[in-house]
């Protein structure tokens, strides 16, 4: 019986874990960047189907051993549980019900909102490239194979993500011939598709399977050559899924396959299911990716290494951990490209997709893991955030770092206290599909309205009652591109009869200021507030992820701290790294400076003179622990200072929330400086809070 990706583990024995390696220098890549090299790409099965959905294969495709009848606790081949709460469309099984009553109910990926769900969060999480996984076309599965490519090439095309076809030879008898015909005949009439990816001006094709030493996959060396060879004179990119141990032909390779695996244009080893822990990917860097990277630099081949979330259902994760670790050796090593293994893989615990929660969120009683099985709490889209950090790290986007910069909770915290919107009723013209306009007053930062056909469109909050209203903030998802939307604000005390508050105006949405524009108007009372959507620059439809509705002359800051939403500068900041990202409550986000050049500051404007007696300084809780000199001066004016504290090492330790406190003699004054002078652990200054307090 042939070995499934699952159950191929690995012969070696790692043992304790190689120190992490501190020399490593970025290679070069054999490929300019495309749509898989400098990119990453996620592996999409795409296999799940459900009875009524229409699908050729009939019953619960992948989700049960015996897909005539609906999945159970007996009757089951997944490990991990979805989470539904974006799918319109959910099919009733036998599972009991989940911990907190609702129906255990499932998707089918046969049904086109579900893989167009699934590309919306390749949009919103930067993922892209995904690799459409083609199995034995001539069997049972091939017309439902078929009818899932186009599905996929449907949400590749209306989300500007790409795809291309993996073929997994796993099974597959008379494969010589059965590929090259099934490529012929169905396959290549894909790459006519905008959406369909390319390197080097060619399409990309993947075969997965040659050489792995089991009786599923038995081709010998020149049958495997000569399919290689022969995609490559269809005028194809080809991408080989390779074994861990490719090129030192032993363990879960075969010998003798040299050849073939340096024929490809990129090569992918497997690594699902060779470790589970920190140290063993350690040792995987040190012993075999340092040479495989090497090995392909030699011969003018790019290296896309296996990227792993690690195993859910054997407690692999460490609530972000593994990933992370996984993402930071590769990039670290020089990879041309990221393959993620998996986007959708419940059967084997190693899905990105959003995923159950907690216990409240997996059928009661199944023994399922949520994400917060090591007891730490992980919104259902944190693998995808993830993913979204390490796709920046790679692009050099987001400076490569060892501690995941993303919390596990999702998002920014709730509003501060003072925003009248937060929770409230909400109404828009349109909405799209699971995008509705609810969205935009939970507490969210990641979900977010997106309307329905074309432009103009409008959004409305309904704040309860008549109230003075000074200030909208908007805000679109933090790790978006960078865009414009031309928006109208009107208010109504009746909901039927508006006026403009603010008139029609251009508003810019850049990551580097946290994705948030800020409308001023001029305190009338209003109950309603609407957005009039005329454009966007960035997708052609209205877009918001959050609204803050402010009352009175000013927003009120959080309780106690006046530094909290307020304006910010900085002698510079470094990529995405902007000032705002001090005042703005989320302790994963920072501020980090301009690198290799002290001294730096980062100061607040407190809006008029006040009492100040001391602050607050912070940085992100899970970095390591590190001394940065810092000073602390006030002004009236923003141009001169008085020192409120002189400038001393200050010790951030993880052990004490990475958070110091600096006090002084209290003193009027409007602005807050801080200036770091050095910083044991970076060259630069950097602070995720400045908090300031009036004594």
């Amino acid at each position: 019986m042939p070995l499934t990706r699952r159950t191929l583990l690995s012969t070696a024995a790692i043992g304790s874990a190689a120190a992490l390696l501190t020399d490593l220098t970025p290679a070069s890549a054999a490929s300019p960047p495309g749509d898989v090299v400098g990119k990453i790409s996620v592996g999409y099965q795409g296999w799940f189907s459900c009875p009524g959905d229409g699908a050729p294969i009939g019953g619960w495709w992948h989700w049960s051993r015996d897909r005539f009848q609906p999945p159970s606790p007996a009757n089951t081949t997944i490990v991990s549980w979805p989470d539904m709460r974006d799918f319109t469309h959910a099919y009733p099984t036998a599972y009991p019900n989940l911990g907190d009553g609702r129906p255990a109910t499932l998707f089918s990926s046969y049904d086109q909102q579900t893989v167009d769900t699934h590309f919306q969060w390749m949009r919103t999480y930067g993922i892209d490239t995904a690799a459409l996984q083609r199995f034995n076309p001539m069997g049972d599965e091939g017309p439902t194979r078929d009818a899932m490519t186009t599905k996929v090439r449907t949400a590749a095309e209306a989300t500007g993500r790409k795809f291309y076809i993996m073929y997994d030879v796993t099974g597959w008898t008379s494969m010589q011939s059965g590929i090259k015909a099934d490529w012929t005949a169905k396959m290549a009439a894909h790459t006519s598709s905008s959406a369909y990816a390319r390197q080097n001006g060619k399409p990309v094709v993947c075969v997965w399977g040659f050489g792995f030493a089991d009786d599923g996959r038995p081709f010998a060396p020149a049958a495997c050559l000569d399919v290689v060879n022969w995609f490559k004179a269809q005028g194809c990119y080809v991408i080989g899924g390779v074994p861990t141990y490719w090129r030192e032909g032993k363990n879960d390779s075969r010998t003798g396959f040299a050849g073939v695996y340096h024929a490809f244009d990129m090569i992918s080893p497997w690594m699902v299911g060779r470790t589970g822990t920190l140290d063993g990917l350690d040792w995987f860097l040190a012993n075999v990716n340092t040479a495989d990277q090497a090995d392909c630099n030699a011969r003018g081949i790019d290296y896309q290494p296996c990227v792993l979330p690690g195993d859910l259902s054997a407690g692999a994760r460490r609530h972000g951990d593994f990933y992370w670790r996984s993402l930071y050796n590769m990039v670290k090593l020089g990879a041309q490209g990221l393959y993620v293994s998996m986007f959708d893989e419940f059967n084997e615990g190693n899905q990105i997709a959003k995923t159950a929660e907690t216990a409240a969120s997996v059928p009661a009683g199944s023994g399922i893991r949520p994400l917060d099985e090591d007891g730490t709490f992980c919104s259902a889209d944190y693998y995808l955030r993830l993913t979204q950090d390490g796709g920046r790290m790679l692009k050099g986007q987001l400076a490569l770092t060892a501690v995941r910069p993303t919390p596990p909770v999702t998002g920014s915290p709730p509003p501060a206290t003072g925003d009248l919107a937060a929770g409230k009723a909400v109404s828009a013209s349109s909405a799209n599909g699971p995008y509705p306009a609810a969205n935009a007053v939970d507490a969210d930062a990641s979900s977010y309205w997106e309307s329905a056909g074309a432009l103009p469109q409008w959004f409305q909050v309904d704040l309860g009652a008549a109230q003075a209203v000074n200030r909208v903030v908007l805000r679109l998802p933090a790790g978006w591109e960078r865009r414009s939307q031309t928006i109208t604000v009107q208010g109504s005390t009746n909901g039927s009869t508006f006026s403009t508050l603010a008139a029609s105006a251009g508003y810019v949405f850049d990551p580097a200021a946290g994705n948030a524009a800020t409308v001023t108007l001029g305190g009338a009372p209003v109950r309603y507030v609407r957005l009039s959507f005329a454009a966007n620059s960035g997708w052609p439809a209205a877009q918001l992820s959050q609204i803050q509705v402010y009352g009175g002359s000013t927003p009120p800051p959080a309780t106690g701290d006046l530094a909290r939403g307020r304006s910010t500068s900085a002698s510079g900041h470094t990529q995405s790294y902007a000032p705002a990202n001090v005042v703005d409550g989320d302790a994963g986000t920072y501020w980090e400076s301009a690198n290799n050049a002290f001294p730096q500051w980062v100061q607040v404007d407190l809006g008029a003179a006040t009492t100040v007696g001391g602050v607050v300084l912070k940085l992100p809780p899970g970095w390591g622990s590190r001394s940065q000199t810092v000073a602390v001066s006030t002004g009236t004016n923003g141009t001169s200072f008085t020192a409120l504290s002189g400038p001393a090492a200050r010790g951030f330790d993880p052990a004490t929330g990475n958070t110091v406190t600096v006090t002084g003699s209290a003193v009027a004054a409007r602005y807050v400086r801080v200036t770091v002078t050095a910083n044991s652990a970076w060259p630069a200054g950097q602070l995720s809070g400045l908090e300031v307090y009036s004594g």
